[in-house]
């Protein structure tokens, strides 16, 4: 019988996973991650990323096991390690599903082309991604820079094909080969949670447990998010208050689709099934969700055709953006400690549960970016070390989209209002007041305003020592927006 790697990376589910069903089909199935950070380019994963990689292969080893194949976890680079194992087991075919990272590219081309080279059948297969990158082109056979006619595009092609049951059995390879760490060699699940321990992924100093309050990483994890958007009415509420970061009203699906707990087609076929059996109301909610899937295809789509805007801006001209050295300001902005309420409501969040609601996401970018005049990637690399969800294509659409540099970005000119942005999208305070307890008394009418503003306020309102728990603001947002649109202005004439 044909014995199969699996290759497993951003992929950690069995259900929808191509690699996995046609390497079932063809005989024995040996499951396999390889640790490579090395080979992550200048992205190697971050601290919140490594936290839930941990935990999501220990629960891809559980569901595995339960078929019959256990997970081998090996560390190194990927070709001399598949080499290692192919020999140890006997195996004659390696299957892999797609990753679009450029690192991870130009990494798949060189192991496809030395194996087959080696008379190994390799084989890789699109289960990350609804369309595959190079399949979605203009008119004129040119990538898409411009989000709405990519979405049109894609909608042209029809809804994706169905997701694949994930097999009811798998065959396993003879064991000779283990994973890494000491005493392996007699269980495979115990050498596996070994390994995955041995990988030390997890912090040295335990900073995760708001992370372990917030997250169950893994393909049940992925199936409660899905569950709670399809059968608990998140879809429903979409459309009117996803913008509303006081509100459960988002589907916090992102992190369970980076890490490939989830396929966006068994996403897509789910809400896609309400949408067909609701009115035209809930069809419009359904589809506003459904719009965003292609926002993150579109994401991929730059990134596969751009490949150096994770370090460098698409528009050209903003390499000359008189940007900003401010280490205080910086780490002030990190820890949300800057003066602004919503955006140290953000910036919290994202510190203790490795996660940020979207509309958050671009106040507070743009606050870094405009008010504080620093650079983007500043802004990138922190959100790529503190989120579980962070994602290569995704991370950097954002972060250029809110810098105004990249396909389809925002104006330069609009720069979000942290103050009226409160007020507007959090009316009654309950976000603010949750992740910025020192201001958990004040009146509703002074919540969103800066500390200086009108600040302390009469005694008998609240305590003076309180306010001095809370920073005055860093800048003048009203003085740093007339600012912005001044450096913005000499790098368009080039002066």
């Amino acid at each position: 019988m044909n014995t199969t790697i699996v290759w497993f990376r951003s992929d950690l589910r069995i259900a929808d996973n191509r690699a996995l069903s046609a390497a079932a089909e063809r005989g024995r199935v040996l499951p396999l991650y390889i640790h490579a950070p090395s080979e992550e380019g200048q992205w190697p994963p971050g601290g919140a990323s490594r936290w839930w990689l941990h935990h999501s292969l220990r629960a891809l080893d559980a569901s595995l096991r339960a078929l019959g194949a256990a997970l081998v976890v090996r560390s190194g680079p990927a070709l001399p390690v598949l080499r290692v194992l192919l020999r140890e087991s006997g195996a004659d075919a390696v299957y892999w599903n797609r990753r679009y990272e450029p690192a991870a590219i130009e990494r798949d081309a060189e192991v496809k082309a030395a194996l087959r080279t080696d008379g190994i059948a390799c084989e890789s297969y699109c289960a990350a991604l609804l369309h595959e990158p190079w399949e979605i082109r203009t008119g004129e056979s040119r990538p898409y820079r411009v989000f709405t006619p990519f979405y049109k595009a894609c909608l042209a092609r029809g809804a994706p094909s169905a997701p694949e049951p994930a097999p009811a059995r798998l065959h396993p390879a003879p064991m000779a080969a283990d994973s890494d760490g000491p005493d392996t060699g007699t269980r495979a699940n115990a050498a596996a949670t070994r390994a995955i321990t041995n990988l030390s992924l997890l912090p040295e100093t335990d900073w995760a447990a708001g992370l372990r309050e917030t997250w169950t990483p893994g393909e049940g994890g992925a199936a409660v998010a899905l569950a709670r958007l399809c059968d608990g009415g998140v879809v429903s509420r979409y459309p009117d208050e996803r913008d509303r970061p006081d509100l459960d009203s988002v589907s916090r699906l992102s992190p369970f689709l980076h890490f490939g707990e989830v396929s966006p087609r068994t996403v897509w076929h789910a809400v896609a099934a309400l949408r067909d059996s609701g009115d035209p109301g809930f069809r419009a909610a359904c589809d506003a969700y459904l719009r965003q899937l292609i926002w993150r295809e579109f994401a991929h789509h730059l990134l596969f055709h751009y490949s150096h805007t994770p370090e460098s801006p698409l528009r050209e001209e903003f390499a000359r953006f008189p940007w900003e050295s401010n280490p205080e300001a910086l780490k002030a902005w990190q820890r949300g400690r800057t003066g602004y309420p919503l955006v140290d409501a953000g910036m919290r969040q994202l510190w203790h549960t490795g996660w940020m609601h979207n509309r958050v996401r671009m106040v507070v970018a743009s606050f870094l970016v405009k008010d504080l005049r620093i650079h983007w990637l500043e802004g990138a690399r922190w959100f790529w070390d503190t989120l579980v969800d962070a994602d290569l294509a995704n991370n950097t659409l954002g972060w250029q989209w809110t810098a105004g540099c990249g396909a389809d970005a925002a104006p330069y000119f609009r720069i979000f209002n942290p103050i009226s942005q409160g007020e507007k999208f959090d009316p009654d305070g309950k976000y603010v007041r949750h992740w910025v307890p020192e201001l958990r008394n004040r009146l509703l009418r002074e919540l969103h305003q800066p500390c200086d503003a009108g600040w302390p306020p009469p005694d008998g309102l609240r305590s003076s020592a309180l306010s001095k728990r809370y920073p005055p603001p860093i800048v003048d947002h009203a003085v740093e927006r007339d600012a912005a649109l001044s450096a913005y202005e000499r790098m368009r004439r080039g002066t």
